[in-house]
């Protein structure tokens, strides 16, 4: 699964993208739903739970929490803007 970054979620993560295995060597498997992704993320990146918001894109259309994720989704974080 690879997660798009953008803005301030690609500087707390370091790239532009992030590739998530379909299982971990742990033998747990990819999150399943876009909560699941969230909690994932948020797991091994606490600085996003520090953002405002943060919106998440599947497949080119905003997702809720309850959408359930495939290994071939395109999945994209979305930050808070600000514009002047």
């Amino acid at each position: 699964m690879t997660v798009l970054l953008f803005g301030v979620t690609k500087d707390i993560i370091g790239s532009s993208s992030l590739s998530i295995p379909s299982k971990s060597v742990t033998g747990k498997n990819a999150p399943s739903t876009v909560k699941e992704l969230r909690d994932f993320l948020s797991n091994l990146y606490p600085d996003l739970g520090n953002l405002s918001s943060l919106a998440i894109a599947v497949n080119n259309a905003y997702a809720e929490d309850e959408q359930p994720l495939n290994t071939y989704d395109e999945i994209a974080l979305i930050p808070p803007v600000s514009g002047g």
